[in-house]
């Protein structure tokens, strides 16, 4: 009889550990109710800010013990623990085998031997024919006043009913090294076409994001200096040949010295244009002359100090370029071969970059 008692007292203990268990977890599980699920608006409101505020409370805890246990461990002459480096899709790309490697000499050689060589080494001076497409609207004629100003020596001339061909042979017996073609698309432009002479490349981009330097806030005017240019990121030997197609296109002696800076920033295959101009201004700093038991006698005399400060201003135009396709030789829609095409099956992954 003893024993069974005591088998039944056991079978209770468990019971209630149980019970104890089970009411832990369904209020774990309460406090773990994600707000999507609650129907009440106010309620769901209600456990959105408060889990909010809960995750800016942690926030703030790690971020005080990992600053705590950094002067812990100046203080004891220890090195302190490595800075965390937050995860964005530019440091965790895919690994990609065509990436230029600085000590590349094929590289190196094919560049000597390339179409933009002779421009690039200054046997040739760029000389730029910008054109339209045969349907031109009105905000066409406004960027390529603009692009006339970013690019020195180009120079407009009017499409009328002419094919890209014959453009081409005329701008090859001119002597041009390049042409600029601007698309444009219900009364927007949407497409540029860049052909280098007289062997090619062709490069199709297209263009969004378009801001004119009257709509830019606080715009300047670009003055007549060779710009400087600055290519960012063309990583890959498809972002190099676009880089140097780009290059070709702007004078290979810039006025250093000068006011005027053109960028192509790539960034996740978008190719961001912006036109700067320096901006030198002269500023008196006045500095008392008298300190301590000096300014008694002295009354507080000030000096006044010329500080020279550069700013940067923008000139516009402003837009965003995307590549298309890449073809070799001059524009051909028929017998054309491409190097690059761009196809909507090479975006499955957000981590793959071309450029």
């Amino acid at each position: 009889m003893g024993g069974k008692r005591k088998t039944n007292e056991n079978e209770g203990m468990e019971g209630e550990e149980d019970s104890k268990h089970n009411i832990k977890k369904m209020k774990n599980e309460k406090s773990e109710i994600l707000p999507s699920s609650i129907k009440n608006k106010e309620k769901r409101s209600a456990v959105h800010a408060k889990l909010k505020h809960q995750k800016k409370l942690d926030k703030r805890k790690k971020l005080k013990a990992r600053d705590a246990a950094a002067k812990r461990a100046l203080e004891l002459g220890e090195e302190p623990p490595p800075k965390q480096i937050p995860r964005t899709i530019e440091n965790t790309r895919e690994a990609d085998e065509t990436v230029c490697m600085p000590d590349d000499e094929e590289l190196f050689a094919g560049n000597d031997a390339d179409e933009f060589s002779a421009v690039l080494k200054q046997d040739r001076t760029p000389k730029i024919l910008i054109t339209t497409c045969r349907f031109n609207s009105t905000r066409g004629p406004a960027f390529i006043t603009e692009l006339l100003s970013v690019i020195p020596n180009s120079h407009y001339h009017k499409r009328g009913t002419y094919d890209l061909k014959k453009i081409v042979e005329y701008a090859n017996n001119k002597e041009f090294t390049s042409i600029i073609v601007v698309h444009t698309n219900r009364r927007e432009p949407d497409a540029l076409l860049i052909i280098g002479l007289p062997d090619g490349p062709t490069a199709h981009f297209k263009l969004s994001s378009l801001v004119l330097r009257k709509d830019i806030k606080n715009h300047g005017n670009p003055t007549s200096h060779e710009p400087e240019l600055v290519l960012n990121n063309f990583t890959t030997r498809l972002g190099h040949r676009i880089g140097r197609l780009i290059q070709s296109l702007f004078p290979q002696s810039p006025n250093f010295r000068g006011r005027r800076v053109v960028t192509f920033h790539n960034q996740r295959d978008f190719i961001f244009f912006r036109h700067h101009r320096y901006i030198f201004e002269t500023k008196e700093i006045k500095q008392s002359e008298s300190k301590g038991k000096k300014a008694k006698d002295t009354k507080g005399e000030s000096i006044s100090k010329e500080k020279v400060i550069a700013r940067l201003q923008e000139c516009g135009p402003r837009f965003t370029l995307k590549l298309v396709s890449l073809q070799h030789g001059t524009f051909d829609t028929k017998g054309g071969e491409f190097e690059w095409v761009h196809k909507p099956e090479m975006d499955t992954s957000r981590r793959r970059f071309f450029l």
